[in-house]
């Protein structure tokens, strides 16, 4: 009989994460705040819960990617949320990328009920998780980490333990950091070349051949172009700077200085500003380009 894994959250990743897991084999039983987002998905063979609490019932490992703080703990700690329902030998993952004293608040919950949490937040875009090239970084306790590693292997083959609880959170702001700093500077850069007179494709052409190229930029650098920018983005602005402000937040807590971030927070800023922050935040380099009297 195969595994049994629970799903809460059926959203831009969870739509792609859970096809990965039935063609694995797994049996996976999900469950969203919003139930017709579940449709195509239970026409692929997932099971319905009504509740996280049911989802997790007969799970081994039950799984969560939601957009915030607030969101994990309606989902994990609610009356009906997963720790009502999950076995003492199951362990719960949340994948949400969340402030490290919240993940830790929530573990700390599992915890005194004898239960095993993890924080275990994804690395990528649905690209990338289709593509099965996604990484993911565990924190929490070793064994229970373990127990849960052949389930997210089916999700992306890159898996990396970083330390206790919330610290893999921890990890994933900082690497957030970094891409969304890189991908504002790509806007940057290309806005200069073409103040200069480079025409814009070349431009984007030369740095995805160049050593300053990315993975991020390889997939996201092209929606710059005329035409290419996703009607439904990756990221929106307001999603990705709800990343950077945790960044900014926990470099304030920690007394790290992320003068970059900041900078970067505040070209979003702009894209709000602008009324472009419904796309995918590397609209940024449109900000440039009217910063330096460029056409749009």
């Amino acid at each position: 009989m195969p595994a049994i894994v629970g799903f809460c959250g059926l959203g831009d990743m969870g739509a792609v994460i859970v096809p990965r897991l039935l063609e694995a084999g797994y049996d996976v039983v999900g469950w969203n705040r919003t139930a017709e987002k579940a449709r195509p998905l239970i026409d692929k063979g997932m099971r319905w819960a009504d509740t996280p609490r049911e989802a997790a019932r007969q799970a081994e490992v039950v799984l969560s990617i939601v957009t915030d703080g607030a969101a994990v703990k309606a989902v994990a700690l609610g009356p009906d949320g997963v720790i009502a329902g999950l076995g003492k030998d199951a362990v719960y993952v949340d994948m949400s990328t969340i402030a490290p004293d919240v993940s830790r608040e929530v573990a700390g919950a599992f915890r005194a009920e004898g239960l095993s949490m993890l924080d275990g937040p994804l690395s990528g875009s649905p690209i990338t998780v289709a593509q099965g090239t996604a990484s993911i970084m565990l924190g929490g306790d070793e064994a229970a980490c373990e127990r849960a590693k052949p389930v997210l292997l089916a999700i992306g083959p890159k898996l990396a333990r970083i330390g206790g609880n919330g610290l893999a959170c921890q990890m994933k702001i900082a690497v957030n950091l970094l891409l969304m700093v890189e991908v504002i500077c790509f806007g940057e850069a290309v806005a200069l070349a073409e103040k200069g007179g480079v025409e814009r494709g070349i431009a984007v052409e030369a740095v995805l051949n160049s050593v300053a190229a990315s993975p991020v930029l390889g997939y996201r650098g092209p929606y710059i172009l005329e035409g290419m920018m996703p009607d439904k983005p990756l990221a929106d602005v307001t999603l990705q700077q709800k990343d950077m402000l945790l960044a900014l937040g926990l470099a304030r807590t920690l007394g790290s200085p992320a003068p970059l971030a900041a900078a970067a927070n505040e070209m979003m800023n702009a894209c709000r500003g602008l009324g472009i922050d419904t796309r995918d935040f590397v609209t940024a380099h449109e900000v440039y380009l009217r910063l330096g009297g460029q056409d749009v």
